[in-house]
């Protein structure tokens, strides 16, 4: 079985915060039900470009400190850029991927800058993963602590944060689906910046996770047998750190991280994206959430990339071309047109 050194799923996460665990990339993925989705071409338009728009960067502001695995003090930080435009600006917090062992505030800086010039404040976070002994719990937690933090100082940073987004690409997309579905459960909340609300209203999934055991049902033996040994990554992540299960020994556990388990009528309007050809994160895996959310009323919109792969973690995987069809004109602007709509900049 191919195996590469970026995957999200697949090895032990031992080895400290800046471990990259080992992938092992599915021979083959059932393809999912698109009926309810908007299917298109996989883009192949110019790709974008920054740079006419002045913007403010604000880099390694420290959002929250927490305790590592060893009970040292860890620093989370977050880079925030602020277009010059006029009035107070919609916030976007972008969380990245990394296979819960990662999380890199650095990734994806065209795509940041794409939509910071067209309006929006975008934040992109550290937050904790499984090589600093968290579990899902905590990561939604830093999560909504930098939307507290950010709502705090909205006029020191120009934000309107009554318009606030969430978007994330793979881990990062499973990470911001859970903190846009549960708002007032308190679990997932942390007590710093009291008085000022974690909620968001738009949620952008971009070939994130959804039941991390259903996850398995879509891929060839190999690669199901390979995702069911304990204590892989997205095992320790839903039981926590030197976990001796495998996600299938309990359901429930992983059920209770599943964010289609959260959603109500209440849950804010979700853009989903994925690639017919993800061999990382199956397409069915946005799928679940999306039709949850539209059972429920809730507004989403789904849209499939024909032959499209995984995005963010294509260059590393070894095939930089799979990261085009997410970074082109056409991709970008599906996202900006759903935060002007939900998040209109003035």
């Amino acid at each position: 079985m191919p195996q590469n050194p970026h995957a999200p799923f697949a090895a032990s996460p031992a080895g400290g915060p800046g471990a990259i665990p080992e992938i092992v990339l599915a021979r083959s993925v059932a393809p999912s039900d698109n009926s309810t989705s908007v299917v298109i071409a996989t883009p192949a338009g110019p790709q974008i470009r920054t740079g006419a728009v002045p913007v403010t960067v604000h880099t390694d502001v420290v959002y929250a400190t927490r305790a590592d695995a060893e009970g040292r003090e860890l620093p989370l930080r977050l880079d925030l850029l602020v277009p010059e435009t006029p009035d107070a600006k919609p916030l976007v917090v972008y969380l990245s991927g990394g296979g819960f062992v990662l999380s890199r505030k650095d990734a994806a800086s065209q795509r940041r800058a794409y939509v910071a010039e067209a309006g929006y404040a975008v934040a992109s976070i550290e937050y904790r993963t499984v090589s600093n002994g968290a579990t899902y719990r905590d990561t939604v937690a830093d999560a909504k602590s930098a939307i507290r933090f950010l709502r705090a100082r909205a006029a020191q940073y120009g934000l309107d944060t009554s318009k606030v987004a969430l978007w994330g690409e793979s881990a990062g997309g499973y990470v911001a689906s859970l903190a846009g579905v549960t708002d007032a459960i308190a679990e997932f909340q942390t007590p710093d910046n009291p008085g000022f609300s974690s909620d968001a209203q738009a949620v952008i999934n971009q070939f994130g996770a959804s039941n991390l055991l259903k996850f398995v049902d879509d891929v060839d033996p190999e690669t199901r047998q390979a995702l069911l040994r304990p204590g892989i990554p997205a095992a320790a992540f839903v039981f926590g750190p030197a976990t001796a299960l495998s996600l299938a020994d309990d359901p429930e556990a992983v059920a209770a991280a599943d964010p289609s388990t959260y959603v109500t009528a209440a849950a804010p309007p979700f853009l989903h994206f994925h690639g017919s050809a993800d061999n990382v994160i199956p397409p069915s895996q946005s799928l679940l959430l999306h039709t949850t959310l539209l059972e429920h009323g809730v507004e989403s919109t789904r849209y499939v990339l024909t032959g499209a792969k995984h995005g963010d973690l294509s260059a590393m995987l070894g095939d930089p071309q799979a990261a085009l069809p997410w970074s082109t004109e056409e991709t970008l602007d599906y996202i900006t047109g759903f935060l002007a709509k939900h998040l209109p900049s003035r």
